[in-house]
């Protein structure tokens, strides 16, 4: 793509060039003016090339200056002797002008080789400069790419450390049920699934829509509810005001493992509270616990060391996060700008 639209450039700007030096030129003789600047501009334009594809590469790339300059001096030996010939050619054109007195003289072999030796320069340090720029251009997207790929390896590792973490605290909820020969064990295994579901196919996507995020929440939820003979009490609140944001997957969930991870409320007055807010295009997430000894769970995890970095590298200066923790009561807090 990038490649196309150069050559496109290139094209346009020589087109520019002939037109505009064709209507500088072209009085006495619109015909004759014509075929010099089309003969003059193929050779000059030439020389342009020779010099951008052969001579900077050794000159510029390699370091190879003793056979660029030789290159150099062929291709302005071989241009200088076309050109005089076109010269000589057409000579009333090309040589002949008029000096201060309006006296009509010819221009000498010297002087001619000089102007055109000057020119033929001139288009090899155009060269040179496009070249160069060129070079930055090209190695600055390489440079971006290759980051991009970085990063985008970088995510698909944090989010594969996700699944596994995730899945291993999961199978030892559904193991105690099961030891437990609870009835619970087979809703279990469903949500299980559901949630399995979203985290092989919807979060292969490097966005998915918030509302499925939610839902993915809220079986979270539910299966851990399910792994309790009482009550477990979590006040989910949610407040969107567009149903089309979307957000990375697997985000939002590292809030909701560390709610749970400090204990599982089973006293009515102290739920996890749990409260998603979007307004102009800003997440607003809050997730508070008492701590509780009682409900704790003991594995420790990888959530909240890789929800900082993956934020750091999807939502670079566009998210806050802030916890708080104190011995008997633990809130984080996320804000991030869609």
């Amino acid at each position: 793509m990038l490649k196309n639209k150069a050559v496109l450039v290139h094209a346009l700007v020589w087109m520019a060039l002939v037109v505009v030096l064709y209507l500088v030129n072209a009085r006495e003789n619109p015909e004759h003016t014509a075929i010099i600047i089309l003969l003059y501009g193929t050779l000059n334009i030439t020389i342009f090339y020779i010099h951008y594809f052969v001579v900077n590469p050794l000159l510029i790339g390699s370091g190879n200056h003793w056979r660029a300059i030789l290159y150099m001096l062929a291709v302005l030996a071989i241009s200088i002797a076309i050109k005089y010939g076109i010269a000589l050619y057409y000579e009333d054109i090309i040589l002949k002008y008029r000096d201060n007195e309006n006296k009509e003289k010819m221009l000498t072999p010297v002087q001619y080789t000089v102007a055109a030796l000057i020119t033929g320069l001139f288009f090899m340090l155009l060269s040179s400069a496009v070249y160069v720029i060129s070079s930055n251009f090209r190695s600055r997207e390489q440079r971006k790419s290759l980051e991009n790929e970085k990063l985008n390896a970088e995510l698909a590792f944090l989010k594969s450390q996700i699944n596994p973490h995730f899945l291993f605290n999961s199978l030892n909820n559904i193991y105690s049920l099961a030891y437990q020969k609870s009835e619970k064990t087979p809703e279990a295994i469903l949500k299980l699934s559901e949630i399995m579901r979203y985290m092989l196919y919807e979060s292969n996507e490097e966005t998915v829509m918030l509302s499925e995020e939610i839902n993915y929440l809220q079986n979270y939820i539910e299966l851990q509810r399910l792994r309790f003979k009482e009550k477990v009490y979590v006040d989910l609140q949610v407040d969107i005001d567009d149903s089309d944001h979307r957000i990375m997957p697997l985000l939002l969930i590292s809030f909701l493992e560390n709610a749970f991870k400090h204990g599982v409320s089973t006293d009515a007055s102290k739920p996890i509270r749990i409260t998603i807010k979007v307004q102009n295009n800003r997440l607003h997430l809050k997730a508070e616990n008492a701590k509780s000894h009682v409900n704790k769970d003991q594995t420790k995890g990888i959530g909240l060391t890789n929800l900082k970095r993956r934020l750091q590298l999807g939502y670079p200066d566009r998210h806050t996060i802030e916890v708080v923790e104190s011995e008997n009561y633990y809130s984080g807090e996320l804000f991030i700008y869609l």
